[in-house]
């Protein structure tokens, strides 16, 4: 477990939802990934994100789907993509990534709270 942190510290970290709106593969990546846009709505629009998923999902599946992402860390270029937002997930037991998702639908651009 990491440092106890603030409720201001929190905050600071701006997680929204966003439903993915394209999903391809990265071949170009150093490991398998899929590079994807996800709508966020109006305040914040359209971003690209590469993911390291492929154990649990193809292109095909995850249009459509709701994500959680962090929308406010600096752009960082993953081979020829620049990633704008850090799609997240958890480690199963293989170590292989399972998206963080909502189990209802909500906007896209919703803060987590």
């Amino acid at each position: 477990m990491n440092a106890e942190i603030t409720f201001d510290d929190f905050m600071k970290v701006d997680i929204r939802i966003g439903t993915i709106i394209s999903a391809e593969p990265f071949p170009e990546a150093r490991k398998p990934a899929i590079k994807m846009r996800i709508d966020f709505g109006g305040e914040i629009g359209e971003k690209k994100s590469s993911a390291q998923i492929t154990a649990h999902y193809t292109p095909e599946e995850l249009v459509g789907r709701q994500v959680m992402a962090v929308v406010n860390f600096p752009p960082r270029q993953i081979g020829p993509v620049m990633s704008e937002v850090l799609t997240l997930g958890y480690e199963d037991e293989s170590g292989a990534i399972v998206l963080a998702a909502v189990d209802k639908p909500v906007s896209n651009g919703a803060r987590l709270m």
